[in-house]
């Protein structure tokens, strides 16, 4: 029986120690901290790509194929993974939010008020255990409850945020930040594909070419029209026939061009879009469901704790 008292004051004096240096606190807000920073960092990640990936639905190719206009827009392909982001964008700002309430909760319950009354409630608890007469079954219940209270509103959120981050450095960390290289890499590689010269610059600089053959042409024309007439008719024609071939070249380049970069878009959409998913997963359990579970464990903790000491203070 005294052993079983001695422990439960070494526990009680451990818990007391830990409130007043604020061991736990200072331990928890470094991880806090360190987490909300690091889903700021992907939020804006996302938002960056959400960006990028707008700019490259937005993107129009002019294409003459044949004579025949055709405006085509590769950046649509991107439509599935831009829905995506937005969701994604939708988890980081709640997540950012269940860690800048970590912050808040944990600088609320390390002031000096709570620890007060955690050391209040501990003596008493303290008191409860070494003086028999205050051992009534009427007061033992009571008094436990109220300081395992305190103890749950002191420490549950450094003990929840500890624990996640243990949980996190172990296990999904390396993954996080492979995700996360690979989310800034697909918003650089859609924005390099995007700025490609593609079919559109083509048919400009074909048109430019065009009227400038056209000036220059009547600019001859104008200076030899008295001379030789024939003769200009003649070069026309082929000068004509030549802007055709020349222009079906054009095009079909244009269309191969078209083609590989629609290829190219959905490969990094692809491989975008299992970044993406690795992170959703990543930071619902960060911010979700370890810290419930933990916080589920503590509580059941505290209860087995509670039914043992009113059981071993009773007898």
């Amino acid at each position: 029986m005294n052993f079983g008292k001695l422990f439960r004051t070494f526990l009680v004096l451990v818990v007391a120690g830990v409130a007043v240096t604020g061991l736990a606190d200072s331990t928890s807000r470094d991880f806090a901290q360190k987490s909300l920073s690091r889903a700021l960092v992907t939020y804006a990640a996302a938002r960056t790509l959400n960006g990028v990936v707008s700019v490259a639905q937005g993107t129009e190719v002019a294409l003459e194929p044949g004579g025949v206009g055709v405006v085509l827009t590769p950046g649509q392909v991107l439509d599935p993974i831009n829905d995506l982001i937005e969701r994604f964008s939708s988890v980081m700002l709640v997540a950012a939010s269940s860690l800048g309430l970590q912050i808040i909760l944990l600088k609320i319950t390390s002031t000096w008020g709570a620890t007060a009354l955690l050391i209040v409630a501990l003596a008493i608890w303290l008191a409860l255990i070494w003086l028999p007469k205050l051992q009534d079954s009427k007061y033992v219940a009571p008094i436990t409850n109220v300081a395992l209270l305190f103890v749950f509103v002191r420490f549950a959120v450094p003990i929840v945020v500890i624990c996640t981050n243990f949980m996190f450095s172990t296990f999904l960390l390396a993954e996080h930040d492979t995700a996360a290289a690979a989310l800034d890499g697909a918003s650089a590689k859609i924005e390099q594909i995007n700025a490609q010269p593609d079919a559109q610059d083509g048919d400009a600089a074909r048109s430019q070419a065009g009227q400038a053959e056209e000036g220059e042409a009547e600019v001859s024309g104008d200076y030899i029209k008295d001379l030789i007439a024939s003769g200009e008719e003649y070069m026309s024609r082929i000068g004509d026939s030549t802007r055709e071939l020349a222009a079906g070249v054009t095009d079909w380049f244009g269309n191969m061009s078209v083609s590989d970069k629609m290829a190219e878009l959905k490969a990094s959409a692809a491989e975008a879009t299992v970044h993406i998913i690795d992170l959703i997963v990543i930071f619902v359990l960060q911010t979700i469901l370890f810290p419930l579970g933990f916080l589920w464990l503590f509580v059941e903790v505290l209860k087995a704790t509670a039914a043992r000491t009113i059981s071993a203070i009773g007898t």
